[in-house]
């Protein structure tokens, strides 16, 4: 479906050098830095995954998406989307792929969003009863009834971004990839678009490569996360395969009768992480299960405050990946 083999690509920079002489000289002769946006990289995604690719601003992550749909070149390494290189097959690559970057649109700007998907229907030669069928199931799933008529300049964002979802899927591609899809969104408009793309997937088959840098898209959407930063990937792997490995610290949260400042015994404060909440009462201490457990902590907790509740929480995926940003894999 996905194959990315030794894929890399670089920009040249210019070095500027300072005041009216550097820029005459600049003009004869200039000097380049090289950044490698992304570096050698490879990996493979089979029909109907969800993949998260998330990695820090400016880790690669975009870079790779407009390789992957043959907007960009790369400078070395090989693509196969569909056993297609998609930047030398451009059009045929694009029927059978839908992409949402973000808040960049594919719709028109000044026309109703029903000759939008008129227009697109003619662009990507969608048979109408397809094209009939598929805007009925996406107008009631995304809720669209009383936007067709409204021209797209007059969406709020989170109207636009229902449209811009079902405009990717209108021709039934075969992958999707979605950049940033709940950027900017509020809580019931992403858990909306969420449950939109996992019913996609799981009834249609769709390939999805998501970036985002929310957290929660990633656990609720996808099965898989590759990892990237600086270019390189630091880890592709199933999602549970990654808590497993990485996820050995848990939370507990502990309610209080009333706050006080917390002491610990040195031989427990050394393997603990304590945040202490005085508005609300609360404190929450982290900690590495192989070095203390969750039944001291709470013994301890317990015999020395009054505790009204507490909560243990496994450690979330957010956490995992910020540790490896830091630490690696």
């Amino acid at each position: 479906m996905i194959e990315v083999s030794s894929l890399s690509k670089e920009y040249k920079i210019v070095k500027k050098k300072p005041g009216l002489s550097g820029a005459i000289k600049g003009l004869v002769s200039r000097e380049y830095n090289t950044k490698h946006a992304v570096n050698d990289i490879s990996f493979s995604i089979n029909q109907g995954e969800t993949v998260g690719y998330i990695g820090a601003n400016g880790a690669g992550k975009s870079t790779t998406i407009k390789m992957l749909c043959g907007i960009l070149h790369p400078t070395s390494g090989e693509v196969k989307i569909n056993g297609l290189v998609p930047y030398n097959n451009r059009k045929e690559n694009a029927r059978k792929i839908g992409a949402v970057f973000g808040q960049r649109t594919q719709l028109f700007w000044d026309i109703a969003v029903k000759e939008s998907y008129d227009l697109l229907k003619h662009i990507y030669r969608i048979p109408d009863q397809e094209y009939q069928a598929n805007l009925a199931y996406f107008t009631e799933k995304l809720q669209l009834d009383g936007l067709l008529d409204i021209p797209v300049r007059q969406l709020s964002l989170g109207q636009k971004m229902r449209c811009e979802l079902a405009a990717a899927f209108l021709h039934s591609p075969s992958i999707v990839f979605l950049d940033e899809p709940t950027i900017g969104l509020d809580v019931s408009v992403k858990n909306h678009i969420r449950s939109f793309i996992k019913e996609m997937n799981e009834t249609k088959k769709t390939t999805v490569l998501l970036t985002t840098h929310d957290m929660q898209d990633i656990e609720e959407i996808c099965s898989r996360i590759i990892i990237i930063d600086e270019g390189r990937i630091l880890y592709d792997g199933d999602l549970s395969s990654i808590k497993h490995k990485f996820g050995h610290k848990r939370v507990i949260q502990f309610e209080l009768d009333s706050y006080e400042t917390l002491t610990f015994p040195p031989s427990m404060e050394e393997k603990i992480e304590v945040i202490e909440n005085k508005s609300t009462n609360s404190v929450m201490v982290s900690f590495k299960q192989d070095e203390i457990t969750s039944s001291e902590i709470v013994s301890y907790m317990m015999s020395q405050y009054q505790v009204r509740d507490l909560t243990v929480n496994e450690v979330k995926i957010e956490t995992i990946v910020k540790e490896i940003y830091e630490r690696g894999v």
